[in-house]
């Protein structure tokens, strides 16, 4: 009986554990039943994280995520990795949150380490498709090091004056006011724009830094034009041409079809008149209505040269006189190189259009005061006068080129624009988005420019023949004159007087180009300014115009650079100029650099014999003599061959691989944009297969949105 009472019980206490845990087994499938069908209740939002497509751009660290609405915001939640933050991936994830966040206003992203030596992450845009379906676009286009937090707004444009959600108010101030500490102005020496405050490239946020593939490639090729120039013992040799075969077996090395042709042609005045026009520096030439008394050319001097029966008088009365003057080259410093002092002419050149279209010259005065000892030298002159002559001119041609044509007016004053945009523009403004395409790598290129190409140990400083100080005192010169007319190209044309000489290409494919912009820009600007009284409210805008006209132009009146902003057309008209010459104007002056320049005796960067004050005593070694010193000669090559090179991640004018703007609008804007461009690109090709040296630098697809190198 004991046994079976014991049985008993054992039984009872097993059914009794039985069913316990059946239903502690119930109860929990009950419970992740629950969690399920909560789970599913929860709203999720599915973001898109991309990542930049340029080398070192990825990361192996962690990004946490937090979304903020105007209801509320969700956990900070971390992204998985597993090879999704490599460079050029998107990364998809799901963040879901308790409740919906009602309109989306920021996206918060955080960097943090995850294993040594984890490198910066450069995150290109975050998408964010809601619960709801809609599609929320945040830009970002930054890197991020590790710790560092940063707040995204939704790509759509806002103005400051229709600004209403608190959040987005604070977020945009914050922004402003991150970016001025970040981008702040700095004197660059008296009577020249500001520059931005930074004594190397390094001291630049990353963002405007060239990429590493930029960094390496200039690196190389310099190693390369180095290299190449020692092994043939130029760089240290401070000995004279011994012949114009010389100067062409030094640099057989690195030919391009226009300036193989130019070895043969150079000597011939229709291509010196030819590369006035549509050479590197198209800025020089004016039509001639009337001799500058300085000017000790005569009738009877030129007569025949022009048409018969014809004299200097009636040829300006039909327009087809010109002028080159390079006045503000006159008295300037030159320096002293290899222990040789060098020299320099201020020329005036007169040139004739002939009844057959050719543009010659056929008058030239090396210096500005007329005298016994600075004769008026003629095509009728013994050929090596003539020659030397037309050397003189193309040396102050490059120093005026180089110093205010390229540096200045294009490098220079869009450093100005770009600095002004980054201190007073919100990412959400439209000016921002319109702009930002056309400042990539500007700050870099001009920051090592002033160092490397400039500075006391500069290329430029070092290997022509105005050195520091002259260089310094043309830009005044030049910038003291600088009027906002001639910065636009229509007005610029028409007050030099060239509206209808031939084979003008850079005034055909500019003016072209011109107005494809203005009509993009316009296009942009009345789509976000209805009307006047929407500019006149936008107070970012009035306080970036005030900038350039402060720190870019010195708030001189006499410039008649705007200060302020009263109308559309104005706006319009503004932008239009600056993107023209952030990005066409700059194509157009530094594109042929080494095409017109990689002959030497076309383009000499230094003079080592004065200008000559008599006739009939040059010849070919007077020639070799004057000619820079074979090292000074080689470091003139270096630059002009790095300035005129191409970088793999070139982007040409037009297309925006960073997406700013992300509704319908502006999008089509764009496209139209790009369509004008291709058409113009075809018909330039088209016009240049007739044509014994082509003009392709106002080609879109040859030019970039930015001055970049």
């Amino acid at each position: 009986m004991g046994i079976q009472a014991r049985e008993l019980k054992a039984l009872k206490l097993c059914v009794w554990k039985h069913s316990h845990f059946a239903w502690l087994f119930e109860s929990a499938r009950h419970l992740i039943r629950q969690q399920h069908t909560w789970r599913r209740t929860m709203p999720d939002y599915t973001v898109t994280v991309t990542t930049g497509s340029m080398v070192h751009a990825g990361t192996t660290g962690h990004a946490y995520i937090t979304l903020i609405g105007t209801e509320g915001e969700s956990d900070s939640i971390r992204l998985n990795n597993f090879g999704r933050f490599t460079a050029g991936t998107m990364g998809t994830f799901t963040v879901s949150t308790p409740s919906t966040l009602g309109c989306l206003l920021l996206v918060k992203l955080v960097k943090q380490q995850y294993l040594l030596g984890d490198n910066e992450w450069f995150c290109s845009k975050v998408q964010v498709t809601t619960p709801e379906g809609d599609v929320v676009h945040f830009p970002c286009y930054t890197w991020l090091s590790t710790g560092e937090e940063i707040q995204l707004r939704d790509g759509r444009v806002q103005h400051v004056f229709s600004e209403v959600e608190p959040g987005l108010i604070t977020h945009r101030e914050r922004e402003l006011a991150r970016r001025k500490l970040l981008y702040q102005w700095r004197p660059f020496m008296e009577g020249l724009p500001d520059v931005i405050n930074a004594d190397d490239s390094s001291d630049l946020p990353r963002e405007i830094r060239f990429s590493f593939t930029k960094n390496a490639e200039i690196f190389y090729t310099k190693v390369e034009i180095v290299a190449i120039l020692r092994l043939k013992g130029l760089t240290e040799d401070t000995s004279q041409w011994a012949s114009l075969e010389d100067i062409k077996n030094a640099f057989s090395h690195h030919k391009t079809p226009i300036s193989e042709y130019i070895e043969e042609h150079w000597k011939e005045d229709e291509f010196f008149g030819y590369q006035l026009l549509n050479g590197y520096n198209p800025m020089a030439i004016q039509r001639c209505s009337q001799l500058p008394s300085k000017f000790a050319v005569t009738d009877a001097m030129v007569q025949p040269f022009l048409e018969s029966g014809s004299s200097l008088a009636a040829e300006m009365q039909k327009g087809n006189i010109f002028l080159v003057d390079y006045r503000r080259i006159a008295g300037l410093h030159v320096p002293v190189i290899h222990g040789k002092k060098q020299y320099i002419a201020a020329p005036l050149c007169l040139l004739y259009k002939t009844p057959d279209d050719k543009l010659l010259p056929i008058a030239i005065q090396l210096n500005q005061e007329p005298g016994p000892d600075n004769p008026v030298f003629l095509p009728s002159d013994p050929e090596h006068d003539w020659l030397l002559a037309k050397m003189f001119v193309r040396n102050a041609d490059f120093h005026e080129h180089e110093v205010n044509s390229h540096y200045l007016r294009t490098h220079g004053l869009s450093e100005v624009f770009i600095i002004s945009t980054l201190r007073n523009l919100p990412m959400p403004h439209p000016l921002y988005k319109l702009l930002i395409p056309h400042t990539r790598y500007t700050l870099h290129i001009n920051t090592t420019g002033r160092t490397k190409l400039f500075g006391p140990e500069g290329i430029y400083t070092k290997a022509t023949n105005l050195g520091g100080q002259g260089k310094f005192d043309l830009l005044k010169r030049w910038f003291s004159e600088v009027r906002y007319s001639a910065l636009c190209l229509p007005e610029d044309i028409k007050a030099r007087g060239l509206e209808s000489i031939p084979k003008f290409y850079y005034r055909d494919d500019g003016l072209k180009l011109w107005d494809i912009l203005n009509r993009y820009v316009r296009s942009m600007v009345e789509l976000y300014y209805p009307s006047d009284l929407e500019v006149r409210r936008d107070s970012e805008l009035q306080t970036w115009i005030k900038d350039i006209f402060v720190h870019g132009f010195l708030g001189q009146r006499k410039t008649e650079v705007p200060e302020t902003f009263c109308t559309v057309e104005e706006v319009v008209k503004f932008i239009t100029m600056v993107i023209f010459n952030m990005s066409a104007q700059h194509s157009a002056v530094n594109t042929g650099q080494f095409d017109y320049g990689g002959w030497l005796p076309n383009s000499p960067n230094s003079m080592q014999k004065p200008p000559p004050t008599t006739k009939g005593q040059s010849t070919e070694q007077t020639i070799l003599d004057t000619l820079p010193d074979v090292s000074t000669s080689a470091n003139g090559a270096v630059f002009r061959w790095l300035l005129s090179t191409n970088s793999l991640d070139f982007i040409p004018l037009g297309c925006f691989p960073d997406e700013h703007f992300c509704e319908d609008a502006p999008l089509r804007i764009i496209k139209a944009l790009q369509a004008d461009l291709a058409l113009l690109t075809q018909q330039i090709k088209e016009r240049n297969k007739s044509l014994t040296v082509p003009y392709f630098y106002l080609c879109p697809t040859k030019m970039e949105n930015s001055a970049s190198i």
